[in-house]
């Protein structure tokens, strides 16, 4: 009898892995903690695998030009939704932001700057500033449009050190190799070697969406449109506020 038990476990088992899929999501590098956070607990309840792939959301969007199999795409802009959703590359019906972000200026904790306004990165001893690459990263784009806005874009350009994805440049105001940084408030959370020296006010800041779409032409569109209804749950907004994002849905 215990064999035959033994038997029916594994029975069941192997049939439960077969009926399990695997979600590839294609999503911005800020998001990472939130999002493992999410799908450890929606796969522990019995959900889909949830893959991840993240990385800038520009570079994500190559990616899915070039035909990456991915069934999610999470932007950390609307631009880069935009241009998919104009060439057919993502289910018009599906999409909805879900999220905002706001913008910070970090230093590498110990940093003898006292910042009370974002006007101060155009000292002088401040010579290298960290931003996402500010002509396609969606960090750096927002970082531009903000140190435009305030008029000293011009004088800090120079000293502009443009990384990949906002994580990068976070890591480098960390190791010290940039004296100041701009990446999201969430990112900054994250982290015990920068300290926040000045948090651009939300009105002030330029409008940061996180819009979410399943992409056309999905293999598992049906778990794939699950798993992206599930983002919008109130159990895992809680979860994104968590980590510092603005909730939307």
């Amino acid at each position: 009898m215990s064999i035959l038990r033994g038997c029916i476990i594994l029975l069941f088992m192997s049939l439960s892995s077969i009926q399990a899929e695997e979600i590839e999501v294609f999503a911005a590098a800020s998001l990472t903690n939130a999002l493992k956070e999410i799908a450890a607990i929606y796969e522990t309840a019995g959900g889909d695998n949830i893959i991840f792939n993240f990385a800038a959301s520009n570079t994500l969007e190559m990616q899915i030009k070039a035909g990456a199999p991915a069934d999610i795409f999470f932007s950390a802009d609307e631009a880069k939704m935009d241009d998919l959703e104009k060439q057919g590359l993502v289910v018009k019906e599906s999409r909805r932001d879900l999220l905002s972000n706001s913008l910070v200026i970090v230093g590498p904790i110990g940093s003898s700057v006292k910042m009370k306004s974002a006007l101060q990165l155009a000292d002088a001893g401040i010579k290298k500033i960290a931003l996402g690459q500010p002509e396609s990263v969606p960090a750096g784009i927002y970082a531009k449009e903000y140190l435009e806005k305030i008029g000293i874009w011009d004088q800090v350009a120079s000293r502009v050190v443009p990384m990949e994805n906002v994580r990068a440049a976070l890591a480098a105001v960390e190791s010290g190799n940039a004296d100041a940084g701009i990446v999201y408030k969430t990112d900054a959370l994250q982290s015990t070697k920068v300290s926040v020296d000045y948090e651009v006010p939300v009105a002030d800041g330029p409008t940061i969406a996180y819009p979410a779409a399943l992409v056309q032409g999905s293999k598992h569109a049906a778990t794939a449109k699950k798993f992206l209804d599930y983002l919008g749950q109130p159990s895992s907004l809680k979860i994104f506020e968590k980590y510092g994002f603005i909730a939307k849905a």
